[in-house]
């Protein structure tokens, strides 16, 4: 297997809820792994999500989790999740999907380097950066 670069993030709960919806924005296979499946002995939380990965046709690979209990859940952080390039109606799609029920922080629109650009926080509240590169004249 060659390295490979990707976004793992934590959830308060909702992880599968979470996971199944980017599966919805994004397509792919989705694996999914509880605390309880693992042998955690807190029932409370046996249900939730130890381990997901979401592996997309385009190539993108996706993972997170729900905290477990033992550890305290600290939302947001300074990072975005970062899609680009000049796929404009693959890269539109995946905005729509998940700025809606969202925050649009920066509307998608061309920007002064020439690309479509937009920033979101989606449902989940996990934000997102949207770059659409546009061809050089």
């Amino acid at each position: 297997m060659t390295s490979r670069l990707n976004p793992y993030i934590s959830f308060d709960g909702d992880a599968r809820q979470a996971l199944e919806f980017y599966q919805e924005v994004f397509g792919g296979e989705l694996a999914l792994n509880t605390f309880g499946e693992a042998g955690l002995p807190d029932a409370s939380h046996a249900d939730k999500i130890m381990h997901g990965m979401l592996e997309t046709p385009g190539g993108f690979t996706l993972m997170g989790a729900d905290t477990p209990p033992e550890m305290q859940y600290t939302p947001g952080g300074n990072f975005s999740v970062s899609l680009s390039g000049d796929d404009d109606a693959d890269l539109r799609g995946y905005w729509e999907k998940l700025s809606a029920d969202g925050t649009v922080v920066v509307p998608l629109d061309k920007q002064m380097w020439g690309d479509v650009f937009g920033m979101c926080t989606d449902r989940f509240g996990i934000p997102w950066m949207v770059n659409i590169g546009q061809a050089q004249d």
